[in-house]
């Protein structure tokens, strides 16, 4: 006997978009985008929240490696500790504040959590030996970044070179007509110290 073409099973796809293309039964169309909408501004909300929530010291500090060995560091430098009283956190200077570069960031650091779920960084000797490539690692994308974070806080159009220093006041003006060069060329170890094996930070010369 020949299946009648109406008795047929839809299929899968064809439910679907019955589903998608259909008001619901029991719901009005405008109520459905009302939810949709609803829960959209839930999403959204709770993905800024978690993101906003691991922007924070004691999110970063909550790994062993951090608050026992680069914090101590950060503590004696003049990011923490300064005559103003201004500290920058940690996401100041490794999270940047532009939205698509934030959530690049927020991906790529999942290979920090790797290391540390690994147990790659829980002791000293282990620190100590993978500390050189993460230095260089943020060192490139500082640099591929032309400093982004440190802008965030710093620009030669704002500073008073006046006032600097004059080996500071000199390297600023240099820096600043020359371009090309960029704030982690000079601030290598601003805030952490440099490691066994880094580059000797050079001075920009005066001959161009």
């Amino acid at each position: 006997m020949t299946e009648h073409p109406a008795m047929k099973t839809p299929s899968i796809r064809a439910r679907i978009w019955r589903l998608i293309s259909k008001p619901s039964a029991h719901f009005s169309l405008g109520a459905i985008l009302l939810y949709g909408f609803g829960l959209g501004i839930v999403f959204w909300g709770g993905f800024h929240w978690a993101i906003e929530l691991s922007n924070t010291d004691t999110f970063c500090l909550s790994c062993h490696e951090h608050s026992q060995y680069t914090l101590p560091e950060v503590q004696q430098s003049r990011h923490f500790a300064n005559v103003s009283g201004v500290k920058a956190a940690c996401y100041d200077c490794h999270v940047p504040r532009d939205w698509l570069y934030k959530v690049t960031r927020k991906v790529y650091v999942t290979n920090e959590l790797f290391h540390h779920l690994a147990g790659s960084l829980d002791t000293r000797p282990k620190y100590e030996a993978r500390r050189l490539g993460m230095a260089q690692d943020i060192w490139t994308s500082m640099r591929e970044s032309d400093s982004r974070e440190c802008r965030n806080c710093h620009s030669y159009e704002a500073m008073k070179t006046t006032e600097q220093e004059g080996l500071a006041a000199r390297q600023h003006q240099l820096a600043a007509e020359r371009g090309g060069v960029t704030c982690i060329d000079c601030h290598m170890g601003i805030a952490h110290k440099l490691p066994p094996g880094a580059p000797e930070r050079k001075l920009l010369s005066e001959a161009p």
